[in-house]
């Protein structure tokens, strides 16, 4: 049985499926299922931003085929992580658990990693914001991937 991640932020348009993107290149897919959504539903069913998709692109990494989606509810049965990019991401998932279980499930992507924050910038409003949320992301996305294929 696969080891299923979600990766979430607002839209699914810049920070998640990059998340959805990197992690899903350093895991072998035979053994793990990556995938994105978002806490609202701005975007359904359409690409990434085109600025995550240059500069995952950039890295060797193709998101530009994922379709948004808004996370549901059942996604706490169906993921056994969930990675959320900021707080507020954070509060909006912690609201929808029903149970102790469900909450201990999401975790934020940066607390992965020793550095003076845990919120993933959201680069929507930054054109040069892209390139530094990929980096922090990968970084985190790398702590991931060792975690889950040692243990």
């Amino acid at each position: 049985m696969k080891t299923k991640i979600l990766m979430v932020c607002l839209g699914n348009i810049c920070r998640s499926p990059l998340a959805e993107g990197i992690l899903q290149n350093k895991l072998d897919t035979a053994s793990f299922y990556v995938d994105s959504a978002g806490t609202g539903n701005y975007h359904i069913g359409n690409p990434p931003d085109i600025r995550s998709i240059a500069v995952a692109k950039k890295h060797q990494i193709a998101i530009a085929n994922q379709k948004c989606r808004q996370f549901k509810k059942e996604d706490f049965a169906t993921f056994d992580y969930i990675y959320v990019m900021d707080s507020k991401n954070y509060q909006d998932i912690i609201a929808l658990a029903s149970s102790q279980d469900e909450k201990s499930k999401v975790k934020l992507l940066l607390n992965e990693l020793d550095i003076d924050t845990n919120e993933v910038p959201d680069p929507y409003w930054d054109d040069n914001g892209f390139e530094h949320v990929f980096q922090l992301i990968d970084s985190a996305c790398t702590v991931i991937a060792e975690k889950l294929t040692t243990t």
